[in-house]
């Protein structure tokens, strides 16, 4: 098919928009790293979590969650729904931590938190292998899923796409390139809410049309089929049933009770990390990190996927001969078959906008890694931001290229995912200590990095290891691999030296961490005072209540069930005045002048200890 005149008018004004908004902040993106990597530091919180929502909001998601619906009904968004506790763990354990860091980059916290050859090691490491190599794996699975929907949306052949798809990316690393961050987090908010109301508008009119018959008749076509159930089964057996997610024992504890925490993936790291520190490192401090990524979560979470699962549902009547591997296309094939001209312009430039949002988050965020933690801290320490600028230009270009490379090799995003979701098994426990146990050092986060490797290799490519896989099923390997992981890094980390506590000390005065800090605390000989880490907890539980209930709320309402639709409010509302309640009480909102007058004294102190005479007393443990 091919566009209409009002379809392209849609889709210049998108374009239009979008490199407008960033040519109107390229002064104020070219003044330094900082303004071109975090926007100075003063985005409002607003924007910064929006975009953090658009970033998430892929070309490809749609069709993940119509693939997910049409296998395993509304309950198999639970493979995706579990991560909400890892995200509300970041928004109040977290958050406020990242903004009093005020470092540029993940990776440079490293180095505000390890000492030694080891530390530098780790951060030049990770700038590579986050920077670069799960970067272009990321991109390549972005494009390879717009490539997909110009196949399907316009009959395009694969080279055809792809090459469509090369002109999209270098449009949008020229107007990534051109204000930094500024520009694409504002970008982001006009194209995600642009997005969603294409959404709205394809689930309305899919929903609607006389094959489906309305929310009525959605439901008589699906009623017997488990389709509309919002909670998975756990069964004795490994296997997923048809229309409803079963998980045995062992995979329902590996999704439920640690994926979340245990596993690294990006957009959903434990702790935060990646384009999600990066969001709440550029707003203004540290109350407004925690808005941005609770906004951040309401929206990924209630706001985004009724009108996906909405049409996902219906591709079940409108196309029940899809096989397996097609089901994803349900959701472009509604897109070519039930919008008029003007629509279909207005639908395929939300994919576009979504497209946009993330690789232009993605070409800025992996630039900054290998500037700021590669070329800045070990080639070229003493230039001016003016050549940093200059090199993050060149290196989006480089990312660009490769990601497009990798576009072309890779076969099935699926295969991706996996591999990316069980290489992080394990590795989240050491992202959450390193901030709350002063005993984690740079060899630990470097063991939790490659005993995952190790066991995926292990359990994927040796008859061995392949049998026992085979035998336990995915979830108990998955919990296998995260307990081998943990014991590795837990006996690396007493076996080693701890951090230089001249170091821990600077971290933590700068960073007020809650946990075990003892001995940190008794050698700095001030102490800083800190609430109850059960108020955080208290905290993270309601908005756990909170935001699930509101999820199940608007779905119950879309499907007309009135009581469990009250039911739900009650939660919601619950969970909220519980969070109303106990939020003042945390160390989000904890200041004043008396903690400002012990914070100043503690960092004379910490820059006492460093003086020669102390030099022994600062040294190690």
């Amino acid at each position: 098919m091919a566009f209409s005149r009002i379809d392209w008018f849609v889709f210049l004004v998108l374009i239009a928009v979008s490199l407008g908004i960033n040519v109107y902040f390229f002064r104020r993106g070219n003044k330094s790293l900082q303004e071109f990597f975090l926007g100075g530091r003063n985005l409002p919180w607003f924007v910064a979590g929006i975009s953090m929502v658009a970033t998430t909001f892929a070309a490809d998601t749609p069709l993940a969650v119509t693939e997910i619906v049409a296998e395993n009904g509304i309950s198999g968004n639970w493979l995706w729904w579990n991560a909400l506790a890892g995200g509300m763990l970041t928004t109040f354990f977290f958050s406020h931590l990242w903004s009093r860091s005020r470092v540029l980059t993940e990776a440079e916290f490293i180095e505000l938190r390890y000492s030694g050859k080891s530390a530098a090691f780790l951060r030049g490491f990770k700038a590579v292998y986050l920077g670069f190599f799960m970067n272009i794996l990321i991109l390549g699975w972005v494009n390879l899923a717009m490539v997909t929907i110009l196949q399907v949306f316009f009959g395009l052949s694969e080279p055809m796409a792809l090459f469509a798809v090369f002109g999209a990316m270098a449009f949008t690393a020229a107007y990534s390139t051109i204000s930094g961050l500024t520009g694409i987090a504002v970008s982001d908010v006009f194209q995600f809410f642009f997005a969603l109301f294409g959404c709205l508008v394809l689930a309305f009119l899919v929903v609607s049309s006389p094959e489906v018959g309305g929310i009525t008749g959605l439901k008589h076509h699906l009623a017997s089929s488990g389709a509309l159930e919002f909670f998975p089964r756990i069964t004795s057996v490994d296997g997923m049933a048809a229309g409803v997610l079963a998980l045995p024992v062992g995979s329902f504890f590996a999704f439920i009770a640690m994926q979340w925490w245990a596993s690294w993936y990006p957009g959903a790291e434990p702790g935060g990390g990646g384009y999600v520190a990066q969001r709440m490192m550029s707003t203004k401090n540290e109350k407004d990190a925690f808005w941005a990524s609770l906004i951040f979560n309401i929206f990924h979470y209630c706001v985004r996927p009724w009108p996906w699962i909405l049409v996902a549902l219906s591709t079940l009547i409108l196309y029940p001969d899809l096989g397996a591997d097609e089901r994803r296309f349900g959701y472009v094939m509604a897109m070519r078959d039930f919008l008029p001209a003007g629509l279909k312009g207005l639908l395929m430039t939300t994919f576009f906008a979504a497209y946009m949002s993330t690789v232009s988050t993605q070409l800025n965020w992996g630039s900054s890694y290998l500037v700021n933690d590669l070329y800045k801290r070990f080639f070229n320490p003493k230039a001016n931001d003016r050549n940093f600028l200059k090199m993050a230009r060149v290196l989006t270009v480089v990312l660009m290229g490769f990601s497009l490379i990798v576009t072309s090799l890779i076969e099935s995003i699926t295969d991706v995912w996996i591999f990316i979701f069980q290489c992080g098994a394990g590795l989240g426990l050491v992202l959450i200590l390193r901030w709350y146990y002063w005993r984690i050092n740079a060899w630990s986060e470097i063991t939790a990095t490659i005993a995952p490797f190790v066991l995926f290799s292990f359990f994927h490519f040796t008859d061995i290891g392949a049998m026992i896989s085979d035998h336990l099923g995915w979830g108990m390997t998955f919990v296998v691999v995260v307990l081998c992981t943990t014991l590795a890094w837990y006996l690396v980390t007493h076996w080693t030296r701890p951090v230089d506590a001249s170091k821990l000390i600077d971290f933590y005065v700068r960073v007020r961490p809650n946990g075990w800090w003892k001995p940190v605390d008794k050698r700095l000989n001030i102490s800083i005072p800190k609430q109850p880490l059960a108020y955080s907890v208290i905290c993270w539980v309601a908005s756990l209540a909170m935001v699930y209930g509101v999820l199940f709320l608007v779905g119950k309402v879309i499907f007309r069930e009135w009581y469990e639709a009250l039911a739900y409010t009650d939660l919601a509302l619950a969970g909220f005045l519980v969070l109303r309640l106990f939020l003042p009480k945390t160390d989000i909102y904890q200041d004043s002048e008396e903690l400002s007058e012990i914070l100043l004294t503690a960092e004379e102190e910490a820059s006492r200890m460093k003086q020669p005479a102390q030099a022994g007393a600062a040294g190690f443990w």
